[in-house]
């Protein structure tokens, strides 16, 4: 047992938190695009999402954080010039619906919690 006088004293190490970090371009007109999805549910326990449309774009962008928990996180509309972050708890995927004519790029950061 971890950090119990019957194991001499001794204590597991901490947790250690990891950070993830990625950048992409998006063209619109290919109907919504899942950019980033993780297969297990709980690996991250924080994510902060980011779209940027471009302001060359004929229309708003639109996007939605499934998350592990509760109902998705969505975005308001992106209109061309803006940039618009949510972030989340437990999220599993991020999906960006942009019609054709736009065009940007996203950011996605995760936090993930990692034992030793």
């Amino acid at each position: 047992m971890c950090c119990s006088d019957k194991n001499g004293g001794n204590c597991c190490p901490s947790a250690q938190i990891f950070k993830e970090e990625f950048c992409g371009n998006f063209v619109g007109g290919t109907g919504p695009q899942t950019v980033w999805a993780t297969s297990a549910l709980g690996e991250y326990f924080e994510g902060t999402f980011q779209i940027f449309n471009s302001s060359s774009s004929s229309a708003s962008v639109d996007g939605l954080v499934g998350l592990a928990i509760g109902g998705p996180t969505n975005f308001p509309p992106v209109p061309p010039g803006f940039t618009i972050t949510r972030s989340t708890a437990n999220p599993v995927n991020f999906t960006i619906t942009a019609p054709a004519g736009t065009s940007g790029t996203y950011c996605v950061i995760l936090y993930k919690r990692v034992r030793a």
